[in-house]
């Protein structure tokens, strides 16, 4: 009875004007750092931390939580429209919300989207309000060894987002692994491919990995077609907000489960934002009837990560709240802002701060209604971008693109990085490679070293007759079935492409060859290790090398689901879109590094409109001259900082 009084106390006091304003101006503050693309809960917790000093600890509270609760919605915004994920937990929604913005039906993915949103928070609302009495003891069964098994499952996901071509999908997880080793070895300090550069210390920032593969293909794509993101009129982009809440209701059951999936995932320290959203996404594709629409636009890939990336912020708050241990790199930043306000999390918090821990519960249910009702009410004025024609949308993009990539270390190679990544993406979307295959094998390369050194260490190898983790290798072998099983069975997908000629299979054996030079590169490097540091980085590259031999001895016959189809678009003069825009973000960079970004963004933004669009327009001179100014007001609001260049000196009041 005491928890119920307490609890309608603390729902009282979060109503109060004080509080109420702190919660909102937290959404407030979410909703903008969540449609930047880049930036998420991580930044905008940064940004908040100065100012809770001191702050009264249930204000405080409620404008953190208002924060990360809408930052995991508004999100979606970017991911929708433009193809590029909002933050790391919004990749899989690329997949088919993207391809329904291309549609014209953006307004059903996003009210879709906010909708699963909205239950997957109250959702994990609910899941920590009663995790307070009852998760402690299914947490501290979850060891090292049951954490590993569920990485390994993360990884069967791999098979299942690759349709008919599981041999180039594990392959691309492969190369994803071997990246993920670069920089500091976990177990014994070591430095690994590192080529003596600072930057690769700590490996490259996931932030550029996913960006790079997801966003620069798509702008390339959308420059290359000479279209508007959307197909269809402006008359009909508004329309679909309805339907999209329909479809929330008609397959409530999967955005349940989904839900389900992501509250319990983010009760598991370590394992983030990423892993859940592609997990629930591949949980939905293995679980359908029919997958023919499956990364085409179908709503149900909207559906799942997006209710299931919402619930794990309730999961995460279980472990980062009873036991003191973060759920996610955001859950961290929290803890710091809990002790700046004087509250110590841990065991003792329930019996302590038993009001506070219901002023967080209450705060993520208001705030994910809240800013859900937000997000609904833009849907139909911001679907509307995608009409915006491809001349002024592309370069604006590719600034965002580049200006958020610099946020991840704030260092020049952040930039040359996301441009080397972004030309490996637009090959692989080429070639048929699954770049979210490689992004799921890179974000959890770190986890699955972690893990299997933890594993092994402590238990050695009994872990494997722990009873939870004989259950998850079952499910890992009949997920590993079920997907060889339906890609040996499955038709093989008509890309309107016809046979490739010969030049084509020497680029494709070309590019090829790259991802092989990795692993033979990893692997001698790996040899000059100690046993510790060198025993993942040998495994990874010798299996995935193994694997692109396969896939090349099929090539070299011209057999299987592994025969090429390349799509070639061309400019209107006839050369390759490819290298014309590989060109641009060169002459894009080097503008950034003589006249800083600033400058370079207004000029590199109205050169390419005139370039694309052919005659000068004052249109193009306003959005050139919008897009420096809104990098200035970002760098002076958000403390954004943006690369050094030769001009700085001389032009002070420039960031």
């Amino acid at each position: 009875m005491d928890v119920w009084v307490t609890a309608l106390d603390a729902l009282t006091t979060l109503f109060s004007p004080g509080h109420l304003s702190y919660l909102l101006l937290g959404v407030l503050v979410g909703l903008g750092v969540g449609i930047l693309p880049g930036l998420g809960g991580l930044a905008g917790l940064s940004l908040l931390l100065p100012f809770v000093y001191g702050m009264e600890p249930s204000q405080a509270l409620a404008m953190m939580v208002g924060l990360l609760a809408i930052t995991t919605t508004s999100d979606t915004f970017p991911s929708v429209l433009m193809g590029i994920p909002g933050t790391s937990g919004s990749q899989a929604t690329v997949m088919d919300g993207f391809p329904m913005a291309k549609r014209g039906e953006a307004a059903r993915a996003l009210s879709a989207a906010f909708g699963a949103s909205l239950f997957g928070g109250v959702f994990g609302a609910v899941i920590l309000s009663i995790a307070i009495l009852f998760a402690r003891p299914l947490i501290l069964m979850m060891g090292f060894g049951e954490q590993l098994m569920l990485v390994l499952f993360a990884l069967t996901m791999v098979g299942i987002l690759t349709g008919s071509h599981p041999l180039k999908g594990l392959a691309a997880c492969g190369v994803g692994l071997v990246l993920g080793t670069i920089g500091f070895a976990t177990s014994t300090g070591e430095l690994r491919m590192a080529l003596g550069q600072t930057y690769l210390y700590d490996g490259f920032p996931l932030l550029i990995i996913a960006i790079g593969l997801f966003a620069i293909p798509e702008i390339f794509e959308i420059l290359g077609r000479k279209q508007t993101i959307s197909s269809s009129s402006q008359q009909k982009l508004g329309h679909g907000t309805v339907a999209g809440l329909r479809d929330v209701l008609r397959h409530k059951w999967l955005v349940l489960r989904c839900s389900g999936i992501g509250a319990l995932i983010g009760m598991l320290p370590g394992l983030g934002g990423v892993v859940i959203d592609w997990i629930a996404y591949g949980h939905v594709v293995q679980s359908a009837r029919d997958k023919s629409r499956f990364g085409k636009g179908d709503v149900r890939g909207v559906l799942a990560p997006e209710s299931a990336n919402n619930a794990k912020e309730g999961g995460s708050l279980v472990p980062t709240l009873l036991f003191g241990v973060p759920g996610s790199a955001t859950m961290a930043v929290l803890l710091g802002g809990l002790v700046l306000v004087g509250i110590e999390p841990g065991a003792g918090m329930v019996q302590r701060n038993l009001d506070l821990t219901f002023t967080i519960i209450w705060s993520l249910a208001i705030a994910n209604i809240v800013g859900t009702l937000v997000c609904l009410s833009l849907v139909r004025p911001i679907s509307k971008l995608t009409t915006i024609p491809y001349g002024y949308i592309g370069p604006v993009v590719i600034v965002i693109v580049f200006s958020a990539a610099f946020q991840a270390t704030r260092d020049w190679l952040d930039l040359i990085a996301l441009f080397g990544v972004g030309v490996l993406g637009v090959y692989m979307k080429r070639f048929g490679w699954s770049r979210p295959a490689l992004l799921i094998g890179f974000f959890l390369s770190k986890g699955l070293e972690d893990s299997v050194y933890q594993a092994t260490q402590i238990y050695g190898f009994s872990f494997l007759q722990r009873p939870i983790v004989i259950l998850l290798i079952l499910v890992i072998i009949a997920s590993v079935t079920i997907t060889f099983v339906r890609a040996r069975n499955a038709p093989e997908p008509d890309t309107g492409q016809g046979p490739a000629t010969r030049s084509v299979r020497v680029r494709e054996m070309g590019f090829l060859l790259v991802f092989a030079a990795l692993c033979i590169w990893a692997f001698f490097d790996a040899l000059q290790r100690t046993y510790l540091a060198q025993i993942f980085p040998l495994g990874a590259s010798i299996v995935t090398g193994a694997i692109l031999a396969v896939i090349a001895y099929r090539f070299a016959r011209g057999s299987g689901a592994d025969s090429i189809h390349y799509d070639e678009v061309r400019t209107r003069d006839g050369r390759r879109t490819v290298h014309v825009y590989i060109g641009w973000l060169i002459g894009f960079l080097i503008a950034v590094y003589l006249l800083g970004l600033v400058l370079a963004a207004g000029l590199f933004v109205l050169a390419m409109i005139v370039f694309e669009l052919r005659p000068l327009t004052w249109q193009g001179v306003v959005v050139a001259i919008m897009v420096s100014a809104l990098l200035l007001l970002l760098s002076h609001v958000l403390n954004l900082k943006f690369p050094p260049s030769l001009l700085q000196p001389l032009v002070p009041f420039l960031p």
